[in-house]
């Protein structure tokens, strides 16, 4: 069996994001279709994250790569049309020097596998983990395999043995937050902390905030359209309480039972007007140019077994973590603070975090 190339899109920028792959297949099918609902169903995804997905490359690419025109469907800017036609040219260029790039994969793989590393990590989503992520291997020679769900899901993933870590995030200090579903999953006798990363969750509203909003009490009172996180996740907890604290009734939240899977869904789904609010990260909402109301401060951990820590790949993601280009990864993501990034700790880290400055 032949390793194979294949050509690849990435954003120029610090992390080189990865071009969203269902980006150039909904272009092609666009030009094919000359029409958005069309080509959206060829493709296989809601029409709401088709359109989700143009917006967002508008905006990062800095104009359209379709235009709309009631009437008259859809058709490829000259920006689009462009982006398609570098692919293939690229491709083409791929297919020449393909023969002499092919190798060996057995021999390719053995030589690989001891110099690389890999942790698997099940974690409730989380931006700063997204970029770690792509950054492990070039820095430190560690493949983070991370797989985003909800935490509680993520914490019975990683008691079951089904992965190396854990990452959740838990409330600090305010109001009596409940913690007692974090420590599912968790033994007390065999399982460390790692702090990661603190960071700031509220309300995320379209720009200028237009109807004033400033509690989930007001998105109610007011009928505004509101997206929920799925149910089992961290922030999903939160919300939970918050609406039970201020009485609010969920059937009064027009939306409530609306999931979305990720923080940048959910801020995707209020800039596209799919809903008048929703709940999320500081850096989600400035990602999407939203206005953001700050509701919690929280501190996300990575949860090893203690057997683990002395292992060169656990020792290899603690050494990033406490240097300096963490530090500068985090400081990229507004909202987020990276202090003590990498301090290792017993169980009783999670009750730190019920006093009021979180023991910073």
């Amino acid at each position: 069996m032949k390793l194979i190339p294949v050509l690849a899109w990435a954003l120029e920028s610090d992390t080189s994001e990865p071009l969203d792959p269902r980006l150039l297949p909904l272009l092609d099918a666009i030009a094919a279709r000359a029409s958005l609902a069309a080509a959206i169903g060829e493709c296989g995804i809601s029409y709401r994250a088709g359109w989700g997905l143009l917006r967002d490359y508008q905006r990062k690419l800095g104009g359209p790569l379709v235009r709309l025109e009631r009437g008259r469907g859809a058709a490829l800017t000259p920006a689009g049309m462009r982006l398609l036609d570098a692919r293939t040219r690229a491709a083409r260029r791929l297919a020449r020097i393909l023969p002499s790039l092919a190798t060996n994969v057995d021999t390719e793989v053995r030589r690989g596998t001891s110099e690389k590393l890999r942790l698997r990590i099940t974690a409730s989503h989380d931006l700063v983990l997204a970029a770690l992520m792509r950054a492990m291997p070039s820095e430190a020679a560690l493949d983070l395999d991370v797989s985003f769900t909800g935490s509680l899901d993520a914490l019975d993933a990683f008691a079951a043995g089904r992965a190396d870590a854990v990452g959740f995030h838990m409330p600090l200090g305010g109001r009596r937050w409940d913690r007692s579903a974090f420590r599912r999953g968790l033994d007390a006798r065999s399982d460390r902390l790692v702090r990661f990363v603190d960071r700031e969750q509220g309300l995320m509203l379209p720009r200028g905030n237009p109807e004033r909003v400033n509690g989930l009490s007001d998105i109610a009172a007011r009928g505004l359209r509101f997206v929920n996180r799925q149910r089992g996740s961290g922030t999903r907890l939160l919300i939970d309480q918050i609406v039970a604290d201020e009485g609010v009734d969920p059937a009064a939240l027009n939306g409530f039972g609306t999931e979305e899977f990720t923080h940048l869904a959910v801020a995707a789904t209020v800039a596209s007007s799919g809903a008048d609010a929703g709940f999320g990260l500081r850096a989600a909402a400035s990602e999407y140019n939203l206005a953001f109301v700050p509701v919690v401060r929280e501190r996300y951990f990575l949860a090893f077994r203690a057997k683990d820590l002395e292992s060169q790949g656990v020792a290899r993601l603690l050494t990033f973590l406490r240097g300096p280009k963490f530090a500068r990864v985090s400081s990229r993501f507004p909202g987020y603070r990276s202090a003590g990034a990498g301090a290792v700790g017993t169980l009783r880290l999670l009750d730190a975090t019920a006093s009021p400055r979180g023991s910073d």
